[in-house]
């Protein structure tokens, strides 16, 4: 998986967006996009739709990716991972049946 500063830098290149304007778009100097864009810094979730828009691509996407990593990076050390993420989904379930009651 491409790390998602490397996607935002695709996208903004290929839109020919100069750093600067999604920096100011972001609300961030140019200096933290830039750190960004290399891995250097994290991508903030509440950047995801504004990027989204920004670009017109799949905010689905855009946010898999983010919190598919961030879980990754949570469970990474863990010898019971795959245990996890399955138990996860359940809890997921029975949360989101139970929020529909």
């Amino acid at each position: 998986m491409e790390n998602l500063g490397d996607h935002i830098r695709q996208l903004r290149e290929q839109a020919e967006m100069p750093l600067r304007k999604l920096a100011a778009l972001l609300d961030i100097d140019q200096s933290t996009l830039s750190k960004l864009e290399r891995g250097e810094r994290p991508v903030n979730r509440q950047m995801l739709p504004i990027i989204a828009k920004t670009f017109n691509v799949d905010e689905k996407e855009l946010v898999v990716a983010f919190m598919s990593r961030q879980v990754a990076y949570q469970l990474i050390d863990e010898k019971y991972a795959k245990d996890i993420l399955i138990a996860a989904e359940e809890e997921i379930n029975y949360q989101t049946k139970k929020k529909r009651k």
